[in-house]
């Protein structure tokens, strides 16, 4: 995810090129897999070993396998083929004691959590410790002020949210925003902007992958994005409320 205030800055640090045979014969296999299921090579990335589509969704070797096993759908708001499975009822959020140190990032998370519980989705989310859990996702820290994050795999939401310090110096709300963002990505949904990352971050017209296999409309919702339109859109603003719009709630029903 970008910030959209006075500058854009990017949620993904420097790019490094991953070490040992293994792991870069496994993000050789990625590329190829999201190329194929139809993002454009411009926007797939490597940092830290790790390969992004869309600035900030990790994606697994498993993952991209699955993508490309689903049918091809185009056009507001989209999701992954991969869900999370309704069998996963309770997903526990668990922040680093690093994650924790943050105030506003901490209490961003619980108003995040909010926001999926006041929903009456097929699941709940806690903040973790906690028992009954059916699923996990680690809350940790990275630099910057952006976040990351990733697709669901095997019927579980993504395994971590990664959310940049700098939001120290935001509002509780737009942590609210950045981290509802994240866990979004995680429970499968695309940026609502995908096609045209301009709508919310400016600049030159950027689209992270065609309108197919991994990027499927969710019916009853928009098929234009607009700036402050869905929380799910690629860049933030510094006077985001860090709520749901009615579009991000249709699409939440619709899947959930």
């Amino acid at each position: 995810m970008f910030k959209k205030a006075a500058v854009l800055v990017a949620s993904c640090g420097a790019m490094l090129s991953g070490c040992g045979t293994d792991l870069e014969n496994e993000n050789q296999e990625i590329v190829s897999n999201l190329v194929e299921a139809g993002f454009p090579a411009s926007d797939i990335m490597e940092a830290d070993g790790l390969v992004y589509v869309g600035r900030d969704a990790h994606v697994t070797l498993e993952a991209s396998r699955e993508m490309l096993q689903a049918g091809q759908e185009t056009q507001e708001q989209y999701r992954t083929t991969n869900l999370v499975s309704s069998s996963k009822t309770k997903i526990c959020i668990n922040p680093t004691s690093a994650f924790n140190s943050y105030s506003r990032l901490s209490q961003g998370l619980d108003l995040a959590i909010q926001n999926y519980n006041q929903r009456g989705l097929s699941f709940t989310m806690a903040r973790g410790p906690t028992t009954g859990c059916s699923a996990n996702i680690a809350a940790r820290t990275m630099s910057g002020t952006g976040g990351s994050a990733g697709f669901p795999s095997g019927g579980n939401p993504y395994s971590a949210i990664n959310i940049g310090t700098g939001l120290q110096s935001y509002s509780v709300d737009v942590n609210e925003h950045v981290i509802t963002h994240e866990l979004g990505h995680a429970i499968g949904f695309r940026h609502s902007d995908y096609y045209n990352r301009s709508i919310s971050c400016g600049g030159s017209a950027t689209n992270e992958g065609s309108a197919g296999v991994g990027a499927i409309h969710i019916s009853g919702t928009p098929t234009t994005a607009t700036v402050g339109g869905s929380i799910m859109n690629s860049c933030f603003r510094s006077t985001e409320t860090g709520e749901f719009t009615s579009s991000d709630i249709t699409a939440l029903n619709a899947l959930y």
